[in-house]
């Protein structure tokens, strides 16, 4: 019977692949200087980090690419900040037009969907953003538009809302495809992504003492904080893989 084996990171697969693919980047862009330090990364140390992040995501997770991945978790995260700006904005003048009359205010927050979702979808819970969306889209008739207006409210930042909530839907949809469905927790797979890890782990740690003059290129190579930057959650939600008789 083959022993069970855990992962050794604190992160969802796809989190720590995406994460140890951007560290890997920011190698690549730096490897003049990397190499100069340390010989064992000289041409195609790198390289051959990065083919291998892409085959375990393209076997393990039926991802074409990590760079589509990125790109995706970027878009919905630039998406996410601009709906919560306008969405704070949106409050905050409700709070303050409507205060004189605090059962009206709770009624409009009710019914645009801040009060069931806004705590949530500023802890960038995607979910709880679509829903506020939705909510704030349908529930934002003609007439409680012109109410919100009239007080004082720009009706093209109501428009904007309106719009995010399909873009932010749609942007979630390209995300979770990227992402894909077949996720296999065999042993070869988590074997592979624990070996990644590692390896990542040691230009990252390495690197952060080279770059120490250098804190903007640093970050970069700080393996929590991108998992942190990414939004997700810190605890590992992946089972052990079961034993294979």
């Amino acid at each position: 019977m083959t022993q069970i084996v855990h992962r050794i990171y604190s992160a969802k697969d796809v989190d720590m692949l995406i994460a140890a693919s951007s560290i890997t980047d920011t190698a690549i862009t730096n490897k003049t200087f990397l190499q100069s330090n340390r010989s064992i990364w000289a041409d195609s140390f790198f390289d051959d980090l990065k083919n291998d992040i892409d085959s375990a995501i393209q076997t393990h997770l039926g991802i074409d690419n990590a760079k589509d991945l990125r790109l995706a978790s970027i878009a919905i995260k630039g998406l996410h900040f601009d709906a919560m700006k306008d969405l704070a904005l949106v409050k905050v003048q409700i709070d303050e037009d409507f205060k004189d009359n605090k059962v009206r205010r709770t009624e409009i927050l009710n019914e645009l969907g801040f009060t069931p979702f806004l705590k949530l979808a500023r802890n960038y819970d995607q979910e709880a953003l679509i829903n506020l969306l939705y909510q704030f889209k349908a529930n934002l008739t003609p007439a409680l538009r012109t109410e919100i207006v009239t007080k004082g409210t720009a009706d093209d930042l109501l428009t904007r809302v309106v719009t995010y909530a399909d873009n932010v839907k749609d942007a979630d949809v390209t995300q979770e495809n990227n992402k894909g469905i077949r996720k296999v927790n065999t042993v070869e797979a988590v074997t592979d992504f624990n070996d990644i890890y590692n390896r990542v782990m040691t230009v990252s740690k390495i690197a952060s003492k080279l770059f120490k003059g250098s804190p903007a290129i640093q970050q970069q190579f700080s393996f929590y904080r991108i998992i942190k930057t990414m939004n997700r959650n810190k605890t590992n939600p992946n089972p052990p893989v079961p034993p294979i008789a």
